[in-house]
């Protein structure tokens, strides 16, 4: 949509455990360095230990998660996209500083593929990280069935002795029998309190997978949390670890035992390998799971040097253009009633006849709803309160924030970050140069969240 009409249209009121490097695609077209094939179709897939029966999923070229698409940094990145599916989708490039039109917001920034029909990604690559791509119609739905998967970007000159290993963690509801739960999609009490939980874990798309590991070396693990929910907190046999990069920026390094990684974010780490194997465990219970071993096999003849990376410096200096964002809604919250469609509504209306339960500022959020309209290169300054009861990760479409983040316990660290993780009642400034015209999509990545309410545009012009 042109910028122009989204704005008269707004102004008119229109756990247990569960699953190495990355499986191959036997489906996966790669055309040349940076262009791809890319198929959404609905397969199966076994997600329980070896052995359980297959369930029914809907994956990227066969696989869930789907491909690791890998790039260089300066590539311009083309995926060919067929949808298979008996609905329209689209595909969002997390992370990514992209072009507008190429975001994969339905009805925002492109018209949802149709079912049958195809759609041309094409979009310059400027920063290397660890990013991710999933489905964004129907997201709720679309991703807690399979459809995502990791896109690593790298630089040109990366070290090539750092052994690198991405794992793509997902939280599935399953039957007893290992199969995927159809009958609680959609349901209510997951919408109107944290979002959609599950109670099996993978890695990979594996249930407890075995993962070779150079011994005696310097290794690269991407963390990457695709959750429709459930935020994870991960260990590795108590081994200290040294956190280099967050959501695919470079931070200032800092050492710890345990991180915690919330629904769309991505960490990476640097670990010093011994002759041991040792265990991924997801320990936020208080029970721990192990998710996956680590197998130690031949030692590197040296220990390679760590990645040379430059984190940004926040500057203090800039005029900043206020922006506030009151979170509310929910269940145990204090939202009584919303505008929604150019009327106020009680909520349990709204719930009831429109499975809509959230609102930014007392309107009940959305592609059409308009936070605020920011010239080009403005610095600005979100000011939101999560005035809930329950935590939300906050995802900014098109740029990365400075954010004075809580999540790693002890004193605040000022990060950047493009989702942060809001606990309730908190208080955060996101702090970002819109250097990056659109239409910018902000909200929850608890993806039932966003789906009832809990989401809104921002436009750089």
């Amino acid at each position: 949509m042109l910028r122009r009409s989204f704005l008269q249209g707004v102004a008119a009121g229109t756990l247990v455990s569960g699953s190495v490097s990355i499986k191959p695609s036997l489906a996966l077209t790669q055309l040349d360095q940076s262009h791809f094939e890319l198929v959404a179709e609905i397969g199966k897939g076994a997600l329980g230990p070896v052995g359980t029966s297959q369930t029914d999923l809907w994956l990227y070229n066969g696989t869930t998660p789907g491909p690791m698409l890998t790039v260089t940094k300066g590539d311009e990145l083309i995926v060919n996209f067929f949808n298979k599916l008996d609905q329209p989708t689209t595909i969002h490039w997390h992370g990514i500083r992209n072009l507008n039109e190429m975001d994969g917001v339905p009805d925002l920034t492109q018209v949802p593929v149709d079912p049958g029909e195809e759609f041309t990604y094409r979009f310059p690559v400027r920063d290397a990280g660890t990013f991710w791509y999933h489905a964004h119609s129907k997201a709720w739905e679309q991703v807690t069935r399979g459809l995502y998967g990791p896109l690593i970007v790298r630089e040109p000159d990366a070290n090539p002795g750092v052994e690198d290993i991405t794992l793509v963690a997902d939280d599935w509801r399953l039957t007893e029998d290992y199969q995927f739960h159809e009958e609680s999609l959609g349901s209510m009490m997951d919408w109107s309190h944290q979002g959609r939980l599950g109670n099996w874990l993978t890695i990979n798309g594996q249930s407890n997978p075995a993962i070779p590991i150079r011994a005696k070396n310097l290794a690269r693990i991407r963390l990457i949390n695709t959750a429709n929910a459930r935020s994870m907190t991960f260990e590795f046999d108590g081994k200290h670890f040294e956190v280099i990069a967050l959501d695919g920026e470079p931070c200032s390094p800092f050492v710890a035992s345990e991180i915690m990684v919330a629904p769309a974010q991505r960490v990476d780490i640097l670990i010093n390998t011994d002759s041991s194997n040792f265990s991924l465990s997801e320990i936020s219970t208080g029970t721990p799971v192990i998710l996956a071993t680590f197998k130690a096999h031949t030692s590197a003849l040296n220990i390679p040097d760590r990645p040379d990376l430059q984190a940004k410096t926040f500057r203090s200096d800039l005029e900043m253009i206020d922006i506030d964002i009151h979170m509310q809604g929910g269940a145990m919250g204090n939202l009584a009633s919303a505008f929604f469609e150019g009327e106020e509504r009680p909520l349990q209306d709204l719930a009831m006849e429109h499975s809509k339960l959230w609102a930014f500022n007392g309107s009940i959020g959305g592609s059409d709803h308009l936070l605020a309209d920011v010239d080009l290169g403005k610095t600005v300054n979100l000011r939101v309160w999560n005035d809930t009861s329950w935590s939300h990760a906050m995802h900014l479409h098109g740029h990365h924030f400075w954010v004075k983040s809580h999540e790693f316990g002890g004193e605040p660290k000022r990060v950047l970050r493009d989702t942060y993780l809001m606990q309730p009642n908190e208080r955060a400034e996101l702090q970002f140069v819109a250097d990056n015209p659109g239409l910018w999509l902000f909200h929850c990545h608890m993806l039932e969240h966003h789906t009832a309410g809990m989401g809104g545009v921002i436009a750089i012009s």
